[in-house]
């Protein structure tokens, strides 16, 4: 059996840690392979490879970097059936879902694409007699990305292209649990004409994660996972001056109002929380009823869409619309969840546990869970749960519902359904969350906005891709500049101003 390894200096590179973790196809159960785990040094021989290229890449003309970023995407769309079936043998979502992945990546690919006009910065004639001032958006150095499992495509694509794209070079530390695309990712970046060195791939657990942190020559990091992990990057890689953005959790509620039209409701609400087994730091989770009458109608809906989804392996010719969950120890923590809600008072209205998927009975299976009357308090409420599990909280009006949400510790995304524009607007103005659908259950921004969260969905002040990704790689240097003929501007002893 094989051992991943890593992807430094623009090659394929053996670890020699001898410490590993094993893939699994998580429909089957079976082993894929090992990956490797990565120790310090070889992180650190990551880095210096980064940093040694950053000197001639940061050079090179942000029109030329473009070019290789329009390479990349025409390679990235070449291979795009290639990638999506090694995303959906590792993390187990259906083909169709880890094709819209790539393609949610895609996009930010092509916002690099417009980087010259991205950092052209700014400029201002005659700020005082015969005096400019313009700025330079100027490339940070080297770059460090920690992805999740959730979307070992997307996620990195997020962040590696506008860091490249602005002159910096990226070491990326993927999931341990789906490793395979990243690596892929990285020969397409060679064979798209970046030189060696620019982008590396470091596979690895908390032992390489805290080199990133830490060593000196990392000036950014950019991570997207659980919060309590989000806290910790961010403290210890900020203690060590670098400028970080790290992505946390989320519990993201739907508000569906009386006047919302239910057949559009109960269609958004399968494909939100249940869409890859509710492993999105987007789905929706919380459906908030205003009223019972919504509720009972909602939960009758939900019933009978549940009974008539197919759930099973990701590479199906029928594509079922569900796969299976990442491993079997997260499988166990959503099903220890299930039991949690049900201990705790919550109805449990479709049950996922004991779920089995003909012709794939070791596959790591949790099917589709429906709870009634949630309550704030309950763990299920509470915490992100990362899996196939929809709770209905019920509310007697649109402002206990608005409290409900502002009162969570997450603050990532939110969706309110209803006709009346008036209630929708006030919604989206009061609520303190990050992304907001109207209308739309999952309210990913487009590639030249910015996404992230409110409260502790986020740790540091700029989102991710959009302008604030241009800004989180780059930073400001701005020049003020005099030209005088002679000396006619002679000698000032007190402070310079602008005359």
């Amino acid at each position: 059996m094989s051992v991943l390894g890593n992807f430094i200096g623009g090659k394929q590179v053996a670890s020699n840690s001898g410490r590993t973790a094993t893939v699994f196809n998580p429909a089957t159960g079976e082993k894929r392979f090992d990956v490797a785990l990565s120790s310090a040094d070889e992180t650190r021989a990551a880095i210096a490879n980064a940093q040694e290229a950053f000197a001639s890449w940061s050079k090179v003309t942000p029109l030329n970097r473009a070019r290789v970023m329009f390479k990349f995407k025409e390679l990235v769309e070449k291979h795009a059936d290639e990638l999506a079936e090694l995303i959906t043998s590792e993390h187990g979502k259906v083909f169709s879902d880890a094709k819209g992945e790539l393609t949610r990546g895609l996009e930010v690919v092509e916002f690099a694409c417009g980087i010259p006009h991205l950092v052209k910065g700014e400029h201002s004639l005659n700020v005082g007699r015969d005096v400019d001032s313009y700025s330079q958006m100027m490339p940070m150095g080297v770059c460090a990305g920690i992805s999740p499992f959730n979307f070992p495509a997307m996620v990195p694509m997020w962040m590696f292209p506008v860091a490249i794209a602005c002159g910096n070079t990226f070491v990326m530390k993927p999931s341990e649990k789906d490793p395979s695309t990243p690596l892929r990712l990285a020969e397409l970046l060679k064979e798209a004409g970046l030189p060696d060195g620019v982008f590396n791939v470091v596979n690895g657990d908390k032992e390489s994660v805290d080199v990133l942190l830490t060593d000196e020559r990392i000036q950014a990091v950019s991570f997207v996972g659980s919060t309590p992990i989000a806290e910790y990057i961010y403290s210890t890689a900020s203690a060590h001056g670098k400028r970080v953005q790290a992505l946390g959790g989320a519990k993201n509620h739907m508000v569906i109002m009386p006047d919302a039209d239910p057949g559009q409701v109960v269609s958004s609400l399968m494909g939100a929380a249940y869409g890859s087994a509710g492993e999105r730091c987007m789905a929706i989770s919380v459906a908030v009823c205003v009223g019972d009458e919504v509720a009972d109608k909602l939960i009758n809906d939900l019933k009978t869409e549940i009974a008539g989804m197919k759930v099973g392996a990701g590479m199906n010719p029928d594509e079922p619309h569900m796969g299976p969950l990442v491993t079997r120890e997260h499988a166990d923590k959503v099903l220890s969840y299930i039991n949690q809600g049900v201990s705790e008072g919550a109805t449990l209205v479709v049950d996922g546990r004991d779920f089995v998927v003909t012709g794939n009975e070791n596959g790591y299976f949790v099917g589709p869970t429906l709870f009634d009357h949630v309550k704030p308090g309950m763990r299920i409420y509470d915490e992100e749960i990362f899996g196939p599990v929809l709770s209905v909280v019920r509310v007697e009006s649109y402002e206990e519902a608005v409290q409900l949400i502002n009162d969570h510790e997450y603050g990532n995304g939110t969706a309110i359904f209803t006709r009346d524009g008036d209630t929708a607007r006030q919604f989206t103005e009061t609520v303190q969350v990050g992304m907001i659908g109207v209308n739309v259950p999952i309210p990913v921004p487009m590639a030249f906005h910015s996404f992230g969260g409110w409260k502790r969905s986020l740790f540091g002040p700029l989102h991710m891709h959009g302008p604030d990704g241009v800004r989180f790689y780059t930073r400001m240097k701005t020049i003020t500049a005099r030209w005088p003929t002679g000396l006619r501007a002679g000698a000032e002893f007190s402070m310079p101003t602008m005359k």
